[in-house]
């Protein structure tokens, strides 16, 4: 009982330990996470897996087909005995056994055809999946970041939560002095309050984008989580000259899934239309097969009713043979079918000059918007300084009574702002980044999404 219960205590002590492990989450560590345990992305998987087996099965479809059957009939009243071909009145039965193979030599090479698509389409989804995949390590990142963001945007509430607080506290000290009036105190105590305010909306907004994350990441039973690090930005002066938008372009379609697929798909159109205008060909199949049968009014020279097993090798036939079919006329359906897949083939097609288009336009966005950042980044940064060197001044001029407390805002919120906006712009360059580097072909995460 001593050793069960030091293994209990061993067990409670890892899981804790396991679950201890991890406090904190890196990035790669959120989409290894998300890719594992997201049921939409499961979906897709599963869709993957059908169209394997569908290939598979086209594959299999060129194997000769075996059949076997096997009926008992009870004839009465009127009928023909099938042993001596006079019209009898007695009831009788008949019990028969076929066994049958058949298989096509020529059917215009629909299924040569239809494996060629299946495979196509086979390989399509594949790269439909993989796709998903970018799209939730992307979904994850964005959600990662909007963490950092508002776990900066709560830092510099704080920050200047502190500030209002000391001035508070300076006014409060100075009133008991008698160097200002109680007026002032309320001043100084509706700016603390605002200040409150800001850091608690910023808190609510950081739970609402870890809620964001763990929701992407699937991490059932979690209502908090706590990340460390990011995307390292590392831009060389030197690339500036490679972030154009055709070269990118040209770049992701060289490997991007989408795009893959939809070109999986349009090849898959053409085989489709090519299985269907083998149906206007002739058709050529060789079956094979073997019958006998057990009849109650087979008898012998004394009459009595030959037993089943010498009737089941005595009656025994073997046949083989070959079938020709020759389309002749079914309602123009055939002819249908081929123009409706013609037209499934140019929706294919449109299919892939859409993505194309999307693909293009938005690395035309993405890089113009990462012209649009460097000079926000450079300028962000500027106006931080500047807005911090304000309210400093500001602040020391309010300490001694040059200025009053709403200029004393507008100095703090002005620096607040700049703040706020340098660190939006920071993150925003990181993500910009990122995502061109993945157009670029260039690894984003440490790890493989394939």
């Amino acid at each position: 009982m001593s050793q069960l219960i030091k293994f209990l205590v061993f067990l409670l002590l890892w899981i804790s330990a396991k679950l201890a492990a991890q406090d904190s989450w890196t990035l790669n560590e959120c989409v290894d996470y998300a890719l594992e345990h997201n049921l939409q992305l499961k979906d897709f998987d599963y869709t993957t897996d059908s169209n394997r087996e569908s290939y598979r099965q086209s594959i299999r479809n060129l194997l000769p087909s075996v059949t076997g059957s096997s009926n008992y009939i009870i004839n009465f009243g009127r009928s023909t005995d099938p042993f001596t071909n006079d019209v009898v009145t007695t009831d009788f039965f008949s019990n028969r056994f076929t066994l049958e193979s058949s298989v096509d030599l020529f059917r215009g090479f629909q299924k040569i055809n239809s494996i060629k698509a299946q495979k196509l389409l086979y390989k399509a989804t594949r790269e439909e999946t993989q796709q998903q995949k970018f799209l939730l390590a992307f979904r994850v990142m964005q959600a990662f970041y909007d963490i950092k963001f508002f776990e900066g945007l709560v830092a510099i509430s704080k920050e200047q939560m502190q500030v209002s607080q000391a001035n508070y506290d300076l006014v409060a000290k100075q009133i008991e002095l008698g160097l200002k009036a109680g007026a002032d105190l309320y001043e100084a105590e509706s700016l603390l309050l605002t200040d409150k305010l800001n850091v608690t909306q910023s808190e609510n907004q950081l739970a609402a984008a870890k809620l964001q994350l763990i929701q992407e990441m699937n991490l059932e039973g979690a209502n908090d989580i706590t990340i460390v690090e990011g995307l390292n930005l590392n831009t060389a002066k030197n690339e500036d000259s490679l972030i154009q938008s055709d070269t990118i372009y040209q770049q992701a379609t060289a490997f991007m899934p989408i795009l893959k697929a939809q070109e999986l798909r349009v090849e898959a159109a053409k085989k489709q239309l090519a299985v269907e205008r083998g149906g206007l060909l002739p058709s050529l199949s060789l079956f094979a097969g073997t019958a006998t049968g057990y009849f109650e009014t087979t008898r012998d020279s004394l009459g009595v009713t030959v037993p089943f097993r010498d009737q089941f090798r005595d009656n025994t036939s073997r046949y083989v043979g070959v079938s020709l079919n020759v389309p002749i006329s079914n309602g123009w359906a055939t002819r249908s079918r081929i123009k409706q897949q013609k037209i499934e083939r140019l929706r294919a097609q449109n299919n892939l000059e859409i993505q194309q288009q999307v693909i293009f336009q938005t690395i035309q966005q993405l890089v113009q918007e990462y012209e649009s950042l460097q000079v926000q980044s450079e300028q962000s940064a500027q106006n931080v300084k500047a807005q911090e060197l304000a309210f400093t001044i500001a602040q020391k001029r309010y300490e001694k009574g040059l200025i009053n407390a709403l200029e004393l805002f507008t100095a703090k919120n002005l620096f607040a702002n700049a703040q706020n906006e340098n660190l939006q712009v920071t993150l925003q360059t990181q993500i910009n980044k990122s995502t061109l580097d993945f157009y670029r072909g260039l690894p984003v995460f440490d790890m493989e999404l394939q």
